[in-house]
């Protein structure tokens, strides 16, 4: 099975219309916050959700980072499935299209830079 490397580039993907970041880096991840555009507007999360993990799937283990018996999250199919309501909600705040394609763009852009409490060994 091949699961998602985190250190892939977000944008990579020219038609995606959402761009994402987790605005901490090193060893604190959980001191940072989701920053997330849509055609280069803001997307305002809320308090909760800007400031936690998307739970997306991936391997968010700092000892092992290729070691699959540390995947957890869900794959975008199930990931979408499960927050499709909140999902059409935010979008409909923000004025974006509620689509499965602009579904599948928003994962697409956060699973990159999705994280794990304990994934960057600042709590080790």
């Amino acid at each position: 099975m091949n699961l998602p490397a985190h250190t892939a580039l977000a944008g990579s993907n020219p038609a995606n219309p959402f761009s994402a970041r987790w605005s901490a880096k090193g060893n604190n991840l959980c001191l940072g916050e989701w920053e997330i555009h849509y055609l280069g507007r803001p997307v305002e999360l809320g308090a909760v959700r800007r400031e936690a993990d998307m739970g997306t799937f991936g391997i968010f283990s700092y000892i092992y980072p290729d070691d699959e018996n540390f995947a957890e999250g869900l794959p975008e199919d199930d990931w979408i499935i499960e927050k499709a309501g909140w999902l059409a909600d935010l979008f409909a705040e923000h004025d974006i299209p509620i689509d499965e394609a602009h579904m599948r763009w928003f994962y697409q852009s956060i699973n990159p830079h999705d994280w794990r409490c304990g994934s960057c060994g600042g709590c080790l």
